[in-house]
């Protein structure tokens, strides 16, 4: 296709200091691959209608179903922290909430995995592009002192090219990096919201139907 002739063409132009921008721009594919794919999709679920589920057991007093459904549930982490809460009812509240402190300690960090690094690929390539700028103005400033007349004018375009590229590519790789993992960041603030909330909202539920929470042997 004509665009990826174009973005070859520019690369090549762009000399030594694209490939470290490049590597950057590849890294920051693979992370937004996988917090997408993690965020959006392995970690998402309908958090009212698992609620609701979950009230009806509670409510009839049946820990077994309660633990039961929870269990059948999508694995993400909001399910494994409300089940590990749920295993200890019978031990008391104060079990209850340390279960799902220690479930939270573990999940939590699945759902912040790697999307810190989108900043710093977002700042690496950027000044990896102003690298490559500066690289290529010596060069240019290197043919105005001592290149001789007749390849001043191709040694000039050279140097320029290599600067304009790389800033181009630098800047490009920078800002998609930063702005995704602003989207990120902003994704993974609420799905934690979302699991302290119903968290907290579980514990009250357990403690205002405990006297009739029990298992079936």
């Amino acid at each position: 296709m004509e665009i990826f002739h174009t973005l070859a063409k520019h690369f090549e132009e762009g000399g030594w200091g694209m490939y470290p921008i490049l590597l950057c721009f590849i890294f920051t594919l693979a992370i937004l691959f996988d917090r997408l794919s993690a965020l959006y999709g392995r970690f998402n679920l309908d958090k009212e209608a698992f609620i609701s589920g979950l009230k009806k057991h509670i409510f009839a007093g049946d820990l077994e179903q309660a633990i039961s459904y929870t269990a059948s549930q999508k694995p993400v982490p909001l399910t494994a922290i409300v089940k590990a809460g749920l295993m200890q009812v019978e031990k008391g509240d104060a079990e209850v909430q340390a279960a799902m402190d220690e479930a939270s300690l573990r999940e939590m960090p699945r759902i912040e995995a790697r999307t810190g690094y989108l900043a710093m690929l977002g700042n690496v390539a950027t000044l990896c592009g102003l690298l490559g700028t500066v690289s290529g103005l010596i060069i240019c400033f290197n043919a105005v002192a001592s290149v001789a007349a007749e390849q001043k004018s191709q040694v000039l375009s050279q140097g320029i090219a290599e600067a304009m590229n790389c800033t181009a590519f630098g800047l490009g790789t920078g800002i998609i990096a930063l702005v995704f993992f602003s989207v990120l960041q902003g994704r993974t603030q609420h799905m934690m919201d979302d699991i302290n909330e119903t968290s907290v909202g579980v514990l009250n539920l357990i403690v205002a139907n405990r006297d009739k929470m029990k298992t079936k042997n």
